[in-house]
């Protein structure tokens, strides 16, 4: 078994550098976007109107179906929630 450590989950099981780094910006929208829900006592019907999305759709969101959700799906779900989105990047340290 290997003692290396990992940053994020998403370092530990996904193929590639690209691909972690896609999955947590991903996840953070997710949990934004969920979290903005619940804190706003918006159903998901009302949700779904929002969006422009199905109900079944606000449920896999909801439930954190991460692999159902492309990263440009969830900037737009944010922004049609009223949400501002940052960007920062920063340059890896060794």
């Amino acid at each position: 078994m290997s003692n290396e450590r990992f940053a994020s989950v998403w370092d530990a099981i996904e193929d590639t550098p690209e691909e972690a780094e896609n999955m947590k910006l991903r996840s953070s929208l997710m949990l934004a976007l969920k979290n903005h829900l619940l804190r706003n006592n918006i159903s998901q019907t009302e949700a779904a109107r929002l969006f422009g999305v199905t109900q079944p759709r606000i449920s896999d969101l909801m439930r954190g179906k991460i692999n159902l959700f492309s990263l440009d799906a969830l900037v737009n779900m944010a922004a049609a929630a009223g949400l501002h989105l940052e960007i920062r990047v920063v340059e890896e340290t060794a």
